[in-house]
């Protein structure tokens, strides 16, 4: 009777010491694991925002053309939102030509939220052709055979770019954010490698596929859908 008693008060003890080493290492595991499938999730969604958002951007550019005849000028990226004149195209008046090519999406005129999912504005680069004041009796700032000058490469000592001839071209920095403009008109880190590309204010940007040092999202305007969207309400030729 008593080496039974003694038989079950043992078998009844519990988990030993090395037992629950195991079981708190599974069970760390399975958090670290479930954390890093959450944040994976949670990078996915902000990218796939920041695209829907270029995208979006990218067709209020074209409906601004097609309404006005040409491209909005870049805004200042360098202005807090709280000043009148941040978010709105920089342009002194209707008749002069834009004060700038390179600079953020001008989120007022457009009507567009002011930043991307990691707070940062959108890059704009419009290049003057296409931005230009109207002259008397045309209803766009250029024609069928007006080129712009700005391309798209896979790497800047690429011999061939990507795209090229653009009017526009409109990028975020990604989460990284290095180069974007916040909402108080800092701007944020120092690109390095093919980010610099993006953020150097000249007419070659860099669109690839994302890496451990590139996670700039690009796009640009088509030449070709701009002018037959113009052609089709009555603008061009």
């Amino acid at each position: 009777m008593i080496h039974g008693m003694k038989h079950l008060l043992t078998s009844q003890r519990g988990f030993s010491l090395v037992e629950l080493s195991i079981v708190l290492v599974i069970v760390a595991l399975l958090s670290s694991s479930l954390m890093f499938g959450l944040s994976a999730q949670r990078d996915a969604a902000a990218n796939l925002e920041a695209r829907t958002q270029l995208d979006m951007a990218k067709e209020a550019l074209l409906g601004f053309a097609i309404t006005n005849g040409r491209l909005p000028c870049p805004a200042t990226p360098t202005l807090a939102n709280t000043d009148t004149n941040a978010g709105i195209e920089d342009r002194t008046n209707a008749a002069s030509p834009c004060n700038r090519r390179y600079g953020v999406l001008p989120w007022v005129t457009l009507g567009l939220p002011e930043t991307d999912p990691w707070g940062q504005r959108l890059t704009y680069y419009a290049d003057s052709a296409f931005t230009g004041p109207l002259s008397a009796g045309v209803l766009a700032s250029f024609t069928l055979d007006t080129v712009g000058n700005a391309n798209i490469k896979d790497n800047p000592v690429s011999g061939y770019n990507v795209a090229s001839e653009l009017p526009a071209v409109l990028l975020s920095h990604g989460p990284r954010s290095d180069g974007g403009y916040q909402s108080t008109g800092t701007k944020l880190g120092t690109p390095t490698g093919d980010e610099a590309e993006n953020a150097d204010l000249n007419t070659t940007f860099i669109s690839h596929t994302a890496s451990t040092n590139f996670d700039d999202l690009v796009t640009w305007i088509v030449p070709a859908i701009l002018k037959s969207r113009m052609v089709a309400v009555g603008k061009l030729p």
